[in-house]
């Protein structure tokens, strides 16, 4: 049996990739995740990171693993592991397909996928598609608790944009919800913390002014967190905020902190793209941060990261224009 991985990769409008092999392959004109074969002596984890970027030259981080799918060709018997991943990466650059798609996941049954690829897109579906249970229906008029472990269990399971914004409307609807969900944002259940924290950036979409007032305390646990999707999390609502009323004691803070996330080559994708914004932001602040960052931004250009890599030069040209006294649109 072949043991072969494959990444379910989503961008930041929860849209999945696929891709297209060609006439000459194994399964002609068929679309499938990308993914490939496990080396010896090589994770799984560790596979699907490297046939990404070989194939697609992009960076993921992995979200979780899904179930296993096994499945005979007659001339193969392959063993599939599909992980659900996340991208800033945009634009794959393909090496071994003909074409990609960005796809929402309710699309899948109408796309002609190979056969192993088939059962990994229905158990992507099963598990990340699901019906909200009637007793979370919470009412909007008043400030009432919601029964502690089946919250927990709704948000710990959900995976998908439409059960986010679900709970994200009760947290905007509900000071009790959205104040359990700073609560779970801290907690030691990675993944609960996680999805927790992914709600909230949600919440900050329907209505910022609901999450203004933690931003001291967010910004204040940066240092301590070490789940990195809620500092994911964390970052992107900081990015969006207007930071220019924070107390100079939080921009410190941001400052240390997103600096050091530029300069480490440990951070994921996401996080040094949020780390930029902010920065940029701080500049517009403090204009003798202008030179640091220009410098951090410069030894981003070997980032194999197409996603990071334009990003910095965005923000490179808008440097540029704040260096010449020409004002900047941020303003």
């Amino acid at each position: 049996m072949i043991r072969v991985t494959c990444a379910i990769i989503r961008n930041e409008e929860n849209e999945v990739l696929i891709v297209q092999r060609g006439e000459n392959s194994d399964h002609p004109f068929k679309w499938e995740f990308p993914g490939g074969k496990v080396n010896d002596g090589e994770t799984d984890e560790d596979c699907i990171i490297r046939e990404i970027r070989e194939e697609l030259a992009m960076n993921i981080v992995i979200f979780r693993k899904l179930e296993n799918v096994e499945y005979d060709y007659g001339r193969k018997h392959i063993l599939l592991v599909p992980f659900i991943c996340d991208t800033l990466d945009e634009l794959p650059v393909l090496s071994e397909h003909i074409s990609f798609r960005w796809i929402d996941p309710s699309l899948f049954p109408e796309i002609d996928f190979s056969e192993a690829d088939v059962l990994a897109a229905s158990i992507f579906t099963r598990e990340t598609v699901g019906n909200v249970p009637e007793n979370l229906q919470i009412s909007p008029d008043k400030e009432q608790m919601v029964p502690d472990e089946e919250l927990q269990e709704m948000i710990t399971r959900m995976s998908m944009t439409k059960q986010v914004n679900w709970i994200a409307i009760s947290a905007k609807d509900n000071p009790a919800v959205l104040k359990k969900l700073i609560e779970y944002s801290y907690s030691a259940d990675r993944r609960l913390a996680a999805h927790s924290s992914w709600s909230l950036t949600k919440v900050f979409d329907l209505n910022k002014d609901l999450i203004t007032p933690f931003l001291p305390a967010i910004i204040g646990s940066l240092q301590k967190v070490k789940n990195e999707s809620v500092e994911r999390s964390f970052l992107k609502i900081v990015s969006l905020s207007e930071i220019r009323d924070l107390s100079e004691k939080y921009h410190g803070i941001l400052a240390e902190h997103c600096f050091n996330r530029l300069r480490s080559g440990f951070s994921a994708i996401a996080i040094k793209a949020y780390s930029m914004d902010i920065i940029y932001k701080l500049a517009l602040i403090y204009p003798e941060l202008v030179n640091e960052l220009a410098a951090s931004m410069s030894m981003l250009k070997d980032d194999k990261s197409a996603g990071i890599i334009a990003r910095s030069r965005i923000i490179l040209k808008k440097l540029d224009r704040l260096d010449q006294g020409k004002g900047s649109d941020d303003e």
